[in-house]
């Protein structure tokens, strides 16, 4: 009996159908992926992460939670990942007079919650057919004849609005004023400004700030409005200023001068000495001989 050898033949298109099947593989693999990762989005845009909690918290004294949910016009089951956050926090702004700032946020997996702030009076604006009561941050509150004197808030005259819808924003004919108002209203937002009766906006190149104390202030342009009533309040808060009623001017960018009610201000040479700003930056102190007026540098 012959001995029977085995001989192993290898094909010359093996490797060629390997490759070919790690392929085809892949193609399944990224198929498989793709279903998975379909189902799985519209699930969670559909079936998933559906409101069924609202929680409203914030300031409110004018409108209740529902009211504020409906201004939304968010609705229970409606879809956390497919809700257009910005869009319902606007839809609340304008709706709702009374609310300065609302915020909508997303709690998965399930809740969503709405944050509000009130509108504070800010200013009284006037304007040739009547006054616009304007919050803090420039919003129109209502649109009448009278001026409101709640927490004693300022009169803003020659403004020339451009804008009277109430619930807008406060806008100007003039951009200048614009940049100047905004400025105001920054000053609001910050700290409390009660001392301040009127600020007149008419000339823009020459803004004249009242204050309750009897003292009026001219600060010249719109720029650094900020800057400039810091200087006015140091000049009001000097000894020999203190309890004066007069006038106080800005000379220059850096300085203010001023003078009683009544008298007039002589100057005479100027020395000059180094000073330090507001901002702590060197600056030139002008000292001058004056009837009944000082200049101040800072």
């Amino acid at each position: 009996m012959n001995d029977v050898e085995k001989t192993k033949i290898e094909r010359t298109n093996s490797g060629k159908r390997m490759r070919r099947r790690k392929r085809m593989m892949s193609v399944y693999v990224f198929i498989v992926v793709v279903i998975v990762l379909t189902i799985g989005v519209t699930m969670c845009f559909t079936f998933l992460f559906n409101i069924d909690r609202i929680v409203v918290s914030g300031e409110s004294e004018d409108y209740t939670s529902l009211q504020i949910v409906e201004a939304s016009e968010i609705n229970a089951g409606d879809n956390m990942l497919r809700l257009d956050a910005k869009k319902a926090a606007k839809n609340i702004l304008d709706k709702l007079t009374y609310v300065e700032t609302a915020e909508v946020g997303r709690d998965f997996p399930s809740t969503l919650r709405i944050t509000v702030t009130r509108c504070i009076p800010g200013f009284n604006v006037r304007y040739d057919g009547g006054v616009l009561l304007l919050s803090r941050k420039g919003k129109i509150l209502s649109d009448g004849e009278v001026y409101t004197d709640i927490e004693k808030i300022p009169i803003i005259n020659g403004y020339a609005p451009s804008e009277k819808t109430i619930g807008a924003m406060a806008a100007s004919e003039n951009p200048n004023k614009d940049e100047a108002f905004a400025q105001f209203v920054k000053r609001f937002e910050n700290e409390k400004c009660d001392d301040i009766s009127v600020v007149d906006l008419s000339n823009e190149y020459d803004i004249v700030v009242t204050y309750r104390n009897g003292m009026i202030f001219r600060m010249g342009n719109w720029s650094d409005v900020d800057y400039k009533l810091d200087l006015a309040e140091e000049v009001m808060k000097d000894d020999a200023i203190s309890g004066k009623k007069g006038f106080i001017t800005m000379v220059g960018k850096n300085q203010c001068s001023f003078r009683s009610s009544g008298e007039q201000e002589v100057v005479t040479e100027p020395a000059a000495t180094a000073v330090t700003d507001a901002l702590g930056q060197s600056v030139t102190e002008t000292t001058v001989t004056t009837v009944a007026g000082e200049i101040y540098g800072f």
